[in-house]
């Protein structure tokens, strides 16, 4: 089964590129962010004329997340567990598919380390971390998927001084990163790279894609047994490429049977 998430940066823009690279990709599951788009402006025909079923959580132009897939699409929640305190945007969303518990999730940016937007966005993870607990045990098969804001550690920025004293990289927030790896949670792309320099963002300013100026914040997290099935993962740089693209690329991995 191959799972992908995507910060597609408003699928109103970037449609036709999400259906060609489906077409040419394949997932099983595709988690999108940023979808910018109200529900009922979701393209589900579209993407139910290629073969997958889909859920959206949206709130027009701002945020938005769904979920894509062609190996089942149940029990479907929108917003965090119930008993957690709902989220005032659109930012997860949770599915069953293909024996897997899957949540698309677009974790707020933060801004700067001042603002309250980066202390929603800690309090924001920190219920991402209740959440999975309610949806799932770490003996069950989890993935978390999508764009979390946050670089795990500096070998997934193109230069750390550069981000000194900056969100994304500050310890507070792969503090509660690191939470969700400690209750049962591996970056599937690092059980295959080691190596620093692998980014899947990068900004559209100064050229930063062609001189390697990059960030790796979208991740794929999964519990134990979903990592032991793991057995590739890579940042589809070629998505970053040509007309229009996002700013993201997508990450993709491969579950064995």
């Amino acid at each position: 089964m191959r799972l992908a998430t995507w910060n597609v940066n408003s699928l109103k823009v970037r449609l036709p590129r999400v259906e060609a690279w489906l077409a040419e990709v394949q997932p099983d599951v595709l988690a999108m962010q940023e979808t910018k788009l109200a529900d009922d402006a979701f393209p589900a025909l579209a993407f139910e004329a290629m073969g997958y079923e889909s859920a959206h959580f949206g709130q027009g132009r701002w945020n938005g997340v769904a979920l894509l897939s062609r190996v089942g699409l149940t029990n479907v929640r929108d917003n965090f567990a119930d008993g957690i305190e709902p989220d005032h945007e659109a930012r997860i969303i949770s599915a069953t598919c293909g024996g897997v518990r899957v949540s698309s999730v677009y974790v707020p940016n933060g801004r700067s380390l001042d603002d309250d937007h980066y202390r929603y966005k800690l309090d924001w993870m920190s219920r991402l971390r209740r959440h999975v607990d309610t949806e799932g045990s770490p003996s069950d098969a989890v993935v978390v998927m999508g764009d979390f804001n946050i670089a795990p550690d500096d070998r997934d920025v193109w230069d750390p001084a550069a981000y000194e004293g900056a969100t994304h990289v500050s310890q507070p927030e792969r503090d509660v990163l690191e939470q969700l790896e400690g209750w049962g949670m591996v970056d599937l792309f690092r059980k295959h790279h080691s190596a620093g320099g692998l980014f899947s963002w990068w900004d559209y300013r100064d050229g930063s894609f062609h001189r390697g100026r990059g960030m790796r914040i979208d991740l794929v997290l999964g519990t134990d047994s979903v990592a032991q099935r793991c057995s590739w993962s890579v940042v589809d740089r070629n998505a970053r490429k040509g007309e229009q693209p996002s700013d993201h690329a997508p990450v993709l991995v491969d579950l064995d049977d």
